[in-house]
């Protein structure tokens, strides 16, 4: 079977999301609402193992992580401190005064004339990202809808060390929603007002962030490699001084090659100094130095590891999504790891009319659905559309329970069933007590 070369990869890979489930148009019945998207069934499964992979990696996995889930909404302070409120979080907006059509300035060609009814082009102005929103019943507080997690980990930097007592270096991890009014939301879950981040703040001595940032270089990696990249995707781009945020000291932003696009931000990776902390500490008065065995008190320097977990998402479908031909007819399947499929396996009685085979199926099913949860139950139409069906939504295994099962054809091969291989489509007879077993090895 040779994998077919598709030069509208991406509409496809679209399209699929919306038929199969992953992901809807936010608000789609209302005609939608830009730069929103919902999760269907399969979407949310695969995001889930997204996140949990990554939080198996990079704080089960570590004896130096520690979690958190911050609130979405903070003291205004919080991004005053952090320099949100100013000119350092906004983009350059310019509006048609014509069509009204607003436009990201920098994104432009021409700041004069409108791209798309060619009238005239206001001044360009600073347009904060951040939504802005009222705490209480009287609507006397402002607030915000946190552009960012990483500010979360910093103003409850003080809360970790005094109550888990970390030695350093040490970091802390977050996965969770953030929000920002992007000018222009476009081009799928490339660039959206509402997104979620899995990121860390990497806590270490100022004198040893270079040696610790190749390290989480390394991991970064082999992040990548894990959800199933290929390295020949990939490509890190050393983000120039003179375009670094104010934050920033050094910053590299991990691209992936994605289909019809080409290289676009997966990643980043940022020296943050000692900038938060810092300001936080100013601002707020409380005291964020870390105080060491020998008594010496200093404010961590910073690294942050920060990824989209939307991005990961389109990035693992583009890498996954392969057609091939089998049985002479063109097949979809997606190439997922068995870690991040929405569904660990499907179980199909190879008749549904026949009240025998279907008992023991549902059998076969309850014992999968105990050890693996995420199993599917598949009883529409004939074997063979089951099974491109399956594959076209990455399931690596279908399970079909036959005759043979009951042995009333063959009794030699009383309670095995038929266990098809998505990749390759192969088929092999397996004892239903080495079901388990068998496709934990695969």
């Amino acid at each position: 079977m040779a994998e077919k070369k598709d030069e509208n990869k991406m509409e496809k890979i679209v399209s699929l999301c919306k038929r199969r489930g992953f992901v809807f148009q936010g608000s789609d019945i209302y005609g939608g609402l830009a730069g929103t998207w919902d999760l269907g069934p399969l979407g949310v499964a695969l995001n889930n193992n997204i996140k949990r992979e990554w939080w198996k990696m990079f704080v089960e996995g570590r004896e130096d992580m520690y979690g958190l889930d911050a609130a979405i909404l903070m003291n205004e302070k919080v991004w005053e401190a952090s320099g949100h409120t100013g000119a350092g979080f906004s983009d350059p907006i310019t509006e048609c005064t014509k069509c009204n059509h607003r436009f990201r300035a920098d994104h432009l060609e021409n700041t004069e004339v409108c791209p798309d009814c060619k009238g005239e082009l206001g001044e360009v102005r600073n347009f904060n990202l951040m939504f802005e929103t009222k705490v209480g019943a009287d609507g006397s507080q402002k607030s915000y809808l946190r552009p960012e997690t990483a500010q979360g980990i910093f103003v409850n930097f003080k809360n970790v060390v005094d109550s888990m007592s970390p030695k350093m270096p040490f970091g802390i991890a977050q996965i969770g929603k953030a929000f920002r009014n992007e000018i222009a939301p476009r081009e799928f879950l490339f660039r959206v007002r509402e997104f979620e981040q899995m990121e860390i703040e990497y806590f270490v001595r100022e004198e040893e962030w270079k040696a610790q940032f190749e390290v989480w270089r390394e991991n970064i990696l082999a992040w990548f490699a894990h959800i199933g990249l290929k390295e020949e995707n990939l490509k890190e781009l050393e983000v120039e001084e003179s375009d670094l945020a104010h934050y920033s000291k050094r910053t590299i932003d991990f691209e992936y090659n994605f289909p019809g696009k080409g290289f676009d931000e997966l990643a980043g990776f940022a020296y943050r100094t000692d900038h938060d902390l810092k300001n936080h500490m100013e601002a707020s008065g409380t005291s964020l130095e870390y105080i060491d065995a020998d008594g010496s008190r200093f404010i961590p320097h910073v690294l942050e590891p920060s990824f989209g977990v939307g991005r990961a998402f389109i990035a693992i479908l583009s890498e996954a999504y392969t057609e091939d031909e089998m049985g002479g007819e063109t097949r979809t399947y997606l190439k997922l790891p068995t870690y991040l499929a929405p569904n660990r396996v499907a179980v199909s009685p190879l008749l549904k009319n026949k009240p025998e085979l279907v008992e023991k199926a549902r059998e076969v099913f309850t014992m999968l659905k105990k050890q693996f949860g995420n199993v599917a139950w598949d009883d529409n139409g004939n074997v063979g559309k089951r099974y491109r069906r399956q594959d076209e939504i990455g399931t690596p295994h279908c399970v079909t329970i036959d005759f043979e099962t009951l042995g009333e054809e063959k009794p030699e091969l009383k309670d095995t069933v038929t266990v098809r291989d998505r990749d390759t489509g192969e088929q092999q007879r397996v004892a239903i007590s080495d079901l388990v077993s068998v496709l934990m090895q695969s």
